[in-house]
């Protein structure tokens, strides 16, 4: 004979006021104490920040899908240059698994000049000008690492912290331990550019088993920003508050039937569309910003860009978005032909990105946001030193390199113009301060405030976390 709802539910309050030490006067102790904030999940204990002083309060994670040569754009080798056309040392290459190289390669130099800049000396290609003006401004990392050497399970890594899909995402990490400083927009926030979305899908800023709420929401360039945010035909405001109220009111007493927390986060997130369709129009309307902003970014009215992305990114921060992840497509530089090579293809991703890119250190700072803005710019993994020269190609490109590439930061508590890792001479492996992913994740945690060992969520008998069972604070990053 199956119990009784009735008995169900108050054996549920009755756990939760009596086992979990979570009434009103322990809460309102545990707030006067300075105790570290914590949440139910299934019936599970789990832990958020923050838990520290934290030097940010947000995060600007400009991804470049494809994976941009830190060759020719941060990590100058003249070896490759002495040593181009020549076939690689097979020392260098045994066994060593390539995504497309077949045989013995050819060694590649960039065919781009580098030269130092400000006074830091920060050394970066002539593809990257506009960067350049802001040299002191970031902090370049030549010695990041990565397990995976395809582009799906590296970006995925890159983003959740594993390289399986079915754990959350950073941003979804971020937007449930730290929330958002904005009820009228959700927490995180994803924008893509680029002819293609990223390899890796929806999955980069899904928030697998954290609750619903979490996940990103991708504003679209065209079109209703966000799918279904317009009220359909016909329908008035008035009615669709109505219609709402009496979603909630079936979804509250479904609630405590069931008591399945997505059926509440069903809820918050009808009302956050609601509020939505009022926030969104004006932040959405770039046009009011002062030409000179415009001509920053390099903004091309009504065209679908990057540029355009990032100052709507701009306007996101500004207006407490937790977490805004721009990706943009088109960097993988295999050399088949123009369109993937590093003599054309790689010139066309940074005069589509570079400009926007530095506005957003330039503009954030004028505006006091940079300080406590974290800003990150990287791929998914390195380029081989050498031709990737696939069925005889006769164009300059690189094959998948997960052993070594290239990141910079900005803002945040990062250490401005500092140069952090080498790799050897030719740009193959890291030789000094070496930086795996799950490092450049605690460290970010570690600026927001969060000790990435505790902030944790309980899932199938076990506690996960972003940095899984890996992770350290990269301390020579840290200003």
């Amino acid at each position: 004979m199956e119990p009784r709802v009735d008995n169900l539910r108050a054996e549920t309050r009755r756990w939760f006021l009596e086992r979990c030490g979570v009434g009103l006067g322990g809460i309102a102790l545990a707030s006067l104490l300075g105790a570290e904030p914590k949440t139910l999940q299934n019936g599970l204990e789990t832990r958020r920040g923050p838990h520290f002083r934290a030097r940010a309060k947000r995060v600007l994670y400009l991804h470049m899908a494809g994976a941009p040569s830190h060759l020719d754009l941060f990590d100058d080798k003249p070896k490759l240059r002495e040593l181009s056309g020549q076939p690689v040392s097979e020392s260098v290459i045994k066994g060593e698994r390539f995504a497309f190289i077949k045989g013995t390669p050819k060694v590649l130099g960039s065919p781009h000049k580098f030269a130092r800049h400000g006074q830091s000396g920060q050394l970066l290609s002539e593809l990257l000008p506009q960067l350049a003006t802001v040299a002191d401004e970031i902090a370049i990392v030549r010695s990041m690492t990565t397990t995976e050497f395809n582009h799906a399970p590296a970006q995925i890594f890159l983003n959740t912290g594993h390289p399986r899909i079915g754990r959350p995402s950073m941003g979804s990490w971020l937007s449930y331990g730290l929330g958002s400083e904005n009820s009228d927009l959700p927490a995180f926030i994803v924008l893509l550019s680029g002819q293609y979305a990223p390899d890796g899908g929806a999955s980069l800023w899904g928030s697998a088993f954290l609750p619903g709420e979490h996940q990103g929401v991708r504003f679209r360039s065209a079109g209703d920003p966000v799918l279904f945010l317009s009220d359909p035909p016909g329908v008035s405001r008035d009615a669709r508050r109505r219609e709402l109220d009496t979603l909630a009111n079936l979804n509250s007493q479904r609630a405590a039937l069931a008591n399945d927390p997505e059926i509440q986060t069903r809820i918050t997130q009808y009302e956050m569309a609601w509020r939505m369709q009022s926030s969104v129009p004006e932040l959405l309307d770039i046009a009011s910003e002062p030409d000179s902003i415009k001509q920053m970014y390099g903004i091309e009215p009504g065209k679908v860009s990057f540029a355009n992305n990032a100052l709507l990114a701009r306007r996101l921060l500004e207006r407490g978005v937790r977490f805004v992840e721009l990706y943009h497509w088109g960097w993988d530089s295999h050399g088949t032909g123009e369109g993937d090579d590093i003599v054309h293809s790689l010139p066309k991703r940074c005069l589509e990105t570079d400009r926007a890119c530095t506005a957003l250190v330039s503009d954030l700072k004028q505006r006091g946001l940079l300080e406590d803005t974290l800003i990150v710019w990287g791929g998914e993994f390195g380029r081989t030193p050498m031709n990737e020269e696939r069925d005889g190609s006769k164009f300059l490109g690189r094959d998948h390199h997960p052993h070594c590439f290239s990141i910079w930061l900005a803002g945040g508590g990062i250490k401005a113009g500092a140069s952090l890792g080498a790799t050897d001479e030719l740009g193959y492996h890291v030789v000094e301060d070496k930086v795996e992913v799950n490092d450049l994740h605690a460290t970010m945690l570690h600026l927001l405030g969060i000790d990435h060992e505790r902030l944790t969520f309980r899932f199938q008998g076990r506690d996960y976390r972003l940095t899984d069972v890996a992770g350290k604070v990269v301390g020579k990053l840290l200003a």
